[in-house]
């Protein structure tokens, strides 16, 4: 089985030692090749850092390093959002309306045949996609 890691999960995976039990449990049971990436998390990321870069810039380039190092990482295992995705994402999310990145890694999910891995189950437990949420697994 293969996952689509949604960004609440690298996130915690990032954290080494204070990662989270459960997530880090989880994801040590996968083959690294089974994990994948979307665009969209690179973009919120990139965000992130971006947020925070005029109060804190050494934290900024730490992350930016890390990015750097993820993006090589996953290297073919990233994502794009397609046509296909973009129009699975409006059939997955006309019932019921939810935030445009969370519906777009469900699409991505969908189409590519991967289970979505994301804390964020509120917002897509109604999607008729495959799913688990790595927290609640503890």
């Amino acid at each position: 089985m293969a996952y689509l890691l949604d960004t609440n999960i690298v996130s915690e995976l990032r954290k080494g030692r204070r990662c989270d039990v459960g997530v880090r449990a989880w994801f040590d049971t996968l083959d690294e090749d089974d994990a994948y990436l979307s665009v969209l998390v690179i973009g919120e990321i990139e965000r992130g850092i971006e947020r925070i870069r005029k109060r804190d810039p050494k934290s900024a380039t730490r992350l930016r390093r890390w990015l750097s190092a993820l993006v090589t990482r996953f290297d073919d295992r990233i994502l794009p959002v397609t046509l296909s995705i973009a129009r699975t994402w409006g059939t997955l999310s006309a019932p019921t309306p939810i935030p445009t990145v969370d519906g777009l890694l469900a699409a991505t999910a969908h189409v590519h045949g991967l289970v979505l891995a994301t804390r964020n189950v509120t917002d897509i437990h109604s999607l008729d996609i495959e799913w688990v949420n790595p927290f609640e697994r503890a």
